[in-house]
């Protein structure tokens, strides 16, 4: 799965994907002013997070709110349950089948973070390619209204973990290669079945993890010490 994750070198990494930063976070509340489009060290759900998607012909970034809240939905709160989407049922479930068919988006990141070790004794580990270079996590995009205002909110595609990945947890992201960022966000494409071959593991010899602060744990915590290695065993070739 993927309950938290980092992005930063803000600029550099969207000129990666060939966008600008998106504008400031004016339509998701004064709460979220302080977060601009600064680097973040610990994204948690429920926050704003910037997903790239194709609208209005265009390929763009914008801010999302992490946590699906489908079309249909009569109480938003369902998107605390709905930030991630498993792979393998797509175009089963309800909640994620229309976004599949043609609401799907990219959503660029640092690193991940995922924790190992059995409960009470967990030790949190970054995640991170090999090259260092950014991650795009497939995603699924909604929009949803009522009345004068509405939500636009954004779900990671998990699959199978990869053999690395394996001893922290049993799922992952989806991570898409670079060739396959923008068939993946073509509306003009329809989910499935054109584009479940895309639905998994990232290479393990690709990706790299270490150990890092028990800090990260507290969504308060957000800075780049959250990404030092800690522990005897903290390099990692």
């Amino acid at each position: 799965m993927c309950g938290r994750f980092a992005f930063k070198n803000v600029q550099l990494l969207l000129k990666e994907f060939g966008v600008d930063a998106p504008p400031d976070f004016g339509k998701l509340g004064p709460e979220f002013a302080e977060l601009s489009s600064s680097d973040r060290y610990n994204i948690a759900p429920t926050q704003p997070v910037i997903a790239i998607a194709v609208r209005d012909g265009k390929k763009q970034a914008g801010f999302y709110q992490w946590g699906l809240v489908p079309s249909w939905a009569s109480d938003p709160s369902i998107g605390q349950k709905l930030i991630n989407a498993r792979g393998e049922t797509l175009a089963e479930k309800p909640s994620f089948r229309g976004a599949y068919k043609y609401h799907r988006c990219v959503v660029p990141a640092s690193g991940f973070y995922e924790w190992k070790g059995a409960r009470g004794s967990k030790q949190p580990c970054f995640i991170e390619r090999r090259d260092r270079r950014p991650l795009a996590f497939a995603g699924l995009y909604e929009i949803w209204e009522r009345g004068e205002g509405y939500l636009e909110t954004v779900s990671i595609v998990t699959t199978e973990a990869n053999d690395l990945l394996s001893e922290l947890h049993h799922r992952m992201p989806v991570i898409l290669d670079e060739g396959n960022v923008d068939r993946w966000i073509d509306p003009r494409t329809p989910g499935s079945p054109n584009l479940n071959s895309l639905i998994r593991p990232y290479p393990s010899e690709k990706m790299r993890f270490y150990p890092v602060s028990a800090a990260v744990g507290n969504v308060q915590n957000d800075g780049p010490e959250l990404l030092v290695p800690v522990g005897t065993n903290s390099l990692f070739d």
